[in-house]
């Protein structure tokens, strides 16, 4: 306290002296102890509550990085003939290029898989429904490498 004082002059100093005063007092009034604190009396049944039996036993760390949750996202890609979008030029009259996106023609379709004697909803581009139309569902999916009983 007496460093305090040569450095900071008379008007800090007095106020170092009045928080350890307001200390002493809070420390002379505190005369409860924690086990009075960690446990209350319910007014409506007369069961005591404790505190305790909440808390954790291993702290958890407040700055922990928060990981956003990953959901699956539908690609744009056929999964039988692996088609996906193209990156093409879209060209004005001045000749002014901006890169454009060229999808691949993706529909939902419910198809009758004899082997499995059910119907399978898949998400094809119309070029391997024309495929799969022309050579047979099974032979078009085991040339992929899908296995069909998982869809």
């Amino acid at each position: 306290m007496a460093t305090i004082t040569a450095t900071l002059g008379p008007i800090m100093a007095s106020t170092a002296v009045a928080k350890s005063q307001n200390f002493s007092r809070l420390s002379m009034k505190s005369s409860i102890t924690s086990s009075e604190i960690c446990s209350l009396t319910s007014q409506f049944s007369g069961m005591k509550i404790s505190i305790a039996q909440f808390q954790r036993s291993t702290p958890v760390p407040i700055s922990a990085p928060r990981r956003p949750s990953l959901r699956p996202v539908a690609r744009r890609v056929c999964p039988f003939t692996g088609k996906k979008s193209n990156k093409a030029n879209k060209v004005s009259h001045s000749n002014h290029k901006t890169t454009k996106r060229q999808f691949v023609n993706l529909q939902y379709k419910r198809i009758w898989w004899e082997a499995g004697k059910r119907y399978l909803k898949l998400r094809l581009s119309t070029k391997a429904i024309k495929t799969i139309e022309k050579n047979g569902l099974d032979a078009v999916a085991k040339k992929a490498g899908i296995d069909l009983s998982k869809e």
